[in-house]
């Protein structure tokens, strides 16, 4: 994650990071990248079942029920685990998290743990009484996808409706007081809604947006050739920037992060450094905090069969399964040669990544996108939209 409102509107400084001890068990949520131990956060998709049709899910969710999903009492089992290897976010997701009617009681065992519990959701089945729910067992967040509008919504989500669901569960939790926030994945054909999202912020005074850069994962691997181009990415994270510095100016501050991309904070740095070099310096050390991609070490992923994955895109190589060994015991396993390699990846990265002057800030950005355009987990991320000159 890049912490757009954080970095080039100067909303947090280096000194609060360190001033909070870089320990993830004492950091507050914004500055969990910054932390020094890295325990993971971790995605658990929960159900595979979901009520959309999304064209770019990776975890190919269909609307029908799974008879492999952990039970209650192995999900809490699995909560005891990471909460004791000292997890501090547990974000549940699908599918659609909500299609599981035990996702409360989960959530609120998860918080009587001591972790943030967040879920990632599309929103529509957030009725006033789930609000008030997932309220009352102390929830941290919910974030709920948006991929625009009303008509482009409801065509990527496969569902005719699905836009005024949506709308209607950011209205129920923010009557019920619980923090909500937009997922936006862009791409081709919805990048041009993107100042209609940040207009969405402002008029439901919603604190917080995501912007996810595509990963070439599940159904999403089929829109490889849909993504934006370089040139395309590059004035996408240029128009966030300008549109957050907006709001920010105007005295209406949201929380925006871009997600997915680490090449967009050497971006922002070099753009800084021409604006307000002083600013810029500080957010190098923040930057440097941050060390970018963290599939296999500061994120991962279990599945709702109980299998441990890198993190949630990367779906085709388990490195073991919950039912059978604790998530602790399989994350920290380096017998494993790919979870040894992912623990410092940046030995291991190949051409253009190998001898970039950012490599200790993005970490080679996401391999799952370089193996799935190569075949190598180790090629260069082909969405690093960075010039040659710019990484020299």
């Amino acid at each position: 994650m890049i912490g757009i409102s954080k970095l080039y509107c100067g909303t947090v400084e280096p000194s609060d990071a360190l001033r909070y001890g870089r320990s993830s068990s004492q950091l507050p949520s914004h500055l969990l990248q910054f932390s020094s131990d890295k325990r993971p956060v971790i995605v658990w998709n929960i159900t595979k079942q979901c009520n959309l049709k999304c064209v770019h899910c990776y975890a190919h969710a269909k609307n029908i029920p799974s008879d492999n999903e952990l039970t209650t009492k192995e999900g809490k089992k699995l909560i005891d685990d990471l909460a004791q290897f000292g997890v501090p976010v547990l974000l549940f997701s699908g599918g659609e998290p909500l299609m599981r009617d035990d996702l409360p009681e989960l959530a609120a065992y998860a918080v009587e743990k001591g972790m943030r519990a967040v879920i990632s959701t599309n929103g529509t089945l957030i009725t006033e009484a789930i609000a008030k729910t997932l309220k009352k067992i102390g929830l941290s967040y919910v974030g709920i996808s948006l991929d625009g509008m009303e008509d482009i919504h409801d065509r990527f989500r496969g569902v005719k409706g699905a836009f005024k669901s949506a709308m209607k569960g950011i209205e129920n939790c923010k009557a019920a007081g619980i923090k909500v926030g937009l997922r936006f994945t862009i791409n081709k054909f919805n990048a041009f809604e993107i100042p209609n999202i940040f207009k969405l912020l402002e008029e439901m005074d919603i604190p917080r947006a995501c912007f996810y850069h595509l990963v070439y994962a599940g159904r999403g691997s089929q829109l490889v050739k849909e993504d934006s181009t370089h040139k395309e990415t590059r004035a996408v994270v240029d128009l966030i920037m300008d549109l957050t510095k907006k709001l920010h100016d105007r005295g209406k501050p949201k929380e925006v992060l871009t997600v997915d991309n680490h090449a967009d904070g050497p971006y922002l740095y070099l753009r800084l450094l021409k604006e307000n070099p002083e600013h810029a310096a500080k957010v190098l050390e923040l930057l440097k905090m941050n060390e970018g991609n963290n599939s296999g070490r500061g994120i991962g992923c279990v599945s709702w069969d109980g299998q441990v994955y890198a993190d949630q895109f990367w779906r085709h190589y388990s490195f073991g399964n919950v039912r059978t060994r604790p998530f602790s015991k399989i994350w920290t396993d380096t017998s494993n040669p790919l979870m040894k390699q992912l623990k410092d990846k940046k030995r291991y990265v190949k051409g253009r990544c190998a001898t970039c002057r950012w490599l200790d800030i993005c970490s080679g950005n996401f391999r799952v996108r370089a193996e799935a355009v190569t075949g190598d987990i180790w090629a260069p991320d082909p969405a690093c939209y960075l010039t040659d000159e710019e990484i020299a």
